[in-house]
């Protein structure tokens, strides 16, 4: 979980919105957008999931083993460092948000894989960064 970002437009600031949010997060992607990405993703040929469980971590750092496991263990399919708080500002925003999230590793818990390091992370990003921009 984050918690160095601002995390919400409600916070009582003298330039932000007054009072208190509190934002169903249940579903937190726009179910309509989740659905154009998988077409054009389709239509592309670009492998994907269709549906999975993420969890963000504070960055800049990955997760240690025992984290990483932890957070297997409660079902996560994906560990990033970018989703939050973006869903939950365009969700308090009323913004149709989805998002693409290109995998570049195992992550420490899958001990026949090559380690998580920068250097791998940005050479599948590089890898993966046509795809990314194909999805218009």
């Amino acid at each position: 979980r984050t918690t160095k970002r601002e995390q919400t437009f409600y916070d009582g600031g003298s330039s932000c919105l007054p009072g208190v949010c509190h934002i169903p997060m249940a579903e937190p992607f726009c179910s309509k957008t989740r659905e154009i990405l998988i077409d054009v993703a389709k239509k592309l040929g670009i492998k994907y999931h269709s549906k999975g469980t993420m969890i963000t971590i504070e960055g800049p750092r990955f997760s240690s083993k025992a984290e990483s496991l932890m957070f297997r263990l409660w079902g996560a399919d994906v560990i990033n460092m970018t989703t939050v708080p973006e869903v939950v500002l365009a969700r308090e925003a009323g913004i149709c948000y989805a998002s693409v999230a290109m995998a570049t590793d195992f992550d420490c818990w899958k001990e026949h894989e090559e380690a998580v390091s920068v250097d791998r992370v940005l050479k599948t990003l590089k890898e993966n960064a046509n795809k990314a921009t194909s999805i218009r």
